[in-house]
């Protein structure tokens, strides 16, 4: 007879082989960058098995980073401090009421339940689970009502449970009141250069020589995402030098093209528009310029990509931009471009050069072209296009960007319905009589030679970005009362402007405004009343003598900035503002007078003998500040 121990541990072992190959699930052949994330969940402040209440999970990210993987990871690292398990694989392609049927017979292991609609499967799991401890994952969920009746409240779960959720959409897990969510980054170099190596040499490292560099060609394109580095690996193993060369020009998965397109074909179709409009024209672009660009109900559509993990908001210094993985700018272009394969005057957008010089030298623009960029390689020969003829077919376009190509002709064909007008150096010193862009939402004109900007303005009711710095032609700034939704006016080194209208003082939108360095400047409004100003520029304006009455609180005005103006003295209505932080004087008048009498002059007032007077830099090109240090 075998002893009583020598039982006892049989038994265990048999119960463990088979809790063993109950929930261990097959994670990834190359499990590279998989610790530091699992750790993260498993052992900081998100899933915390020491405490007892119940917690849903959140892992979110976009296509092909790893969500899965991660998941079952973790679920097979804490699998077996549960009573029960239950990992359901690709939620979005499964029946309600059979993914009920599953989670069920996985953690009751009743393989005979019948589950006979969705509506009795969400009741069965609130009254059958609520009094155990079970580990759910429900991975790639792209609907609440999935969530509603699988995990529909953290009550229908005995405590302990912990449920852990994939999704490409931050939306559905705040919804759902999951707080606590675990964000997938891509790998980083080193890891990402691993992965590959494993999928395309079958070792951790590239072999010596050429290889070395096609391997770091390879990361760079792939730019951290798991899916694409072990598609291309996979792709190139046991090719020669020669063959990898040739797929990394031109390398192009419809795998993982399938992949990421999932989310975009979720979209609804504004959202999509300006995912396009990003792919096509504003990766990189600061956010607020983006949201005025994309037009009407834009900023909803940016969050919801956000969400969706299709865009992040960077940071940098002071600014806020839009990024995006090229793998989805490129899937971006490439779903314009099967708009019209062979004919690019078919497509809704254009922004490759060579497609932009042929529509524009052939006339073959349709009105089915809402945006186009001009921004041409560098050449030996400026391109010169009639602009009279190359827009004349595009009734519809919305966003137009010239970054460097000479268009010559007639300006009257600019079309009336833009929305974006993006041309630097624009060359026309008037603009046309019949130029009507009542949608104008972005003007942004810098180092043109623009000269008056007659009745046009009067027309743009929507107009938010004004930018006319650096041209150095413009005489004055016309009546803006027309556009009371403008937020920037920028118009700084335009070195001939002489009268800014008073209209300008009463723009309850504008946080920008800027005429550093207009050194003709000597009509300015007399009265200011801007609420929502941020930022006021006039240093440099050597003849500007006075500065206006401030007729209400400017609460939010941070800086201002009078260096080496003419102003003799600021009103007693300077304590308006109130959130003053910078007063810049150097080398101004006021600053003068104060040295000369030896006292603080116009600063008796609290609200200015409290802030910072900082040495400004001195302007370029000004005489009277050439030596200013």
């Amino acid at each position: 007879h075998r002893s009583e121990a020598e039982l006892i541990h049989n038994i265990v072992q048999h119960i463990s082989r088979e809790v063993i190959d109950r929930t261990h699930l097959d994670v990834t052949k190359y499990p590279v960058g998989m610790h530091r994330p699992v750790e993260d969940i498993t052992k900081l402040q998100l899933l915390d098995l020491r405490e007892n209440d119940v917690r849903m999970v959140g892992v979110w990210g976009t296509g092909g980073i790893g969500k899965t993987t991660i998941a079952t990871a973790v679920y097979n690292s804490i699998a077996h401090e549960f009573e029960g398990c239950s990992f359901l694989a690709k939620v979005k392609d499964s029946k309600g009421y059979k993914l009920q049927r599953t989670l069920l017979s996985d953690i009751l292991r009743d393989r005979n339940l019948e589950v006979a609609n969705v509506h009795k499967g969400a009741t069965m799991i609130k009254q059958r689970l609520s009094c155990r401890k079970v580990l759910l994952v429900l991975d790639d969920v792209d609907d609440m009502d999935q969530l509603h009746k699988l995990v529909g409240a953290c009550d229908w779960f005995g405590v302990g449970s912990r449920i852990i959720i994939t999704t490409r959409d931050k939306q559905l897990l705040t919804a759902h009141h999951v707080n606590l969510i675990h964000e997938v980054e891509i790998l980083d170099d080193p890891e990402a250069l691993e992965l590959f190596c494993w999928h395309a040499f079958k070792r951790s490292g590239p072999p010596l020589g050429d290889y070395v560099k096609l391997a770091e060609r390879a990361i760079r394109y792939a730019q951290g995402l798991p899916l694409a580095l072990k598609v291309l690996g996979c792709c190139l193993c046991g090719g020669s030098i020669d063959k990898w060369e040739a797929a990394l020009d031109g390398f192009k998965s419809m795998k993982i093209q399938d992949v990421l397109k999932i989310s975009y074909n979720a979209l609804d179709h504004s959202v999509q528009e300006v995912f396009l409009d990003i792919a096509c024209f504003f990766k990189g672009k600061d956010t607020k310029y983006v949201k005025d660009a994309c037009g009407l109900n834009a900023s909803y559509s940016i969050e919801v990509l956000i969400e969706k993990a299709l865009i992040s908001v960077e940071h940098s210094s002071s600014d806020y931009y839009i990024w995006m993985h090229d793998l989805l700018e490129e899937m971006g272009k490439d779903i314009v471009q099967q708009e019209s394969p062979t004919e690019a005057g078919g497509r809704s957008r254009l922004w490759f050069h060579e497609d932009v010089k042929h529509v524009l030298t052939n006339n073959t623009g349709t009105n089915k072209i809402t945006g186009i960029m001009l921004n041409f390689p560098k050449q030996d020969d400026e391109i010169f296009l009639d602009v009279g003829k190359s827009f004349s077919k595009m009734k519809n376009l919305k966003i137009l960007i010239n970054h460097n190509v000479c268009l010559s002709g007639d300006a009257n064909s600019i079309p009336n319905n833009l929305r974006v007008l993006d041309w630097p150096g624009f060359p026309f010193q008037f603009f046309p009589p019949n130029f009507r862009p009542n949608g104008l939402v972005v003007l942004n004109l810098p180092y043109s030679r623009i000269k008056q900007l007659g009745e046009g303005l009067k027309h743009m009711k929507k107009l938010t970005s004004l930018n006319f710095t650096g041209s150095k032609f413009l005489t004055e700034i016309p009546d803006l009362s027309n556009s009371p939704n403008l937020r920037y006016l920028k118009a700084s080194f335009c070195t001939s402007l002489v009268e800014v209208h008073p209209s300008v003082g009463y723009l309850d939108k504008l946080e920008i405004l800027d005429f550093s360095a207009c050194f003709e400047l000597t009509k300015f409004p007399n009265k200011v009343g801007l609420k929502s100003l941020k930022l006021f520029f006039l240093d440099g304006c050597i003849k500007l003598e006075s500065f206006p009455e401030i007729v209400d609180k400017m609460e939010s005005l941070i800086e201002l900035k009078l260096g080496g103006t003419g102003i003799e003295e600021l009103p007693s209505s300077i304590g308006n503002l109130t959130g003053l932080k910078e007063l810049g004087l150097h080398q101004s008048a006021i600053e003068r007078q104060m040295q000369s009498k030896e006292k603080a002059f116009a600063f008796a007032h609290p609200t200015v003998r409290n802030i910072s007077r900082k040495p400004r830099s001195p302007v370029v090109g000004c005489p009277s500040l050439e030596n200013a240090s």
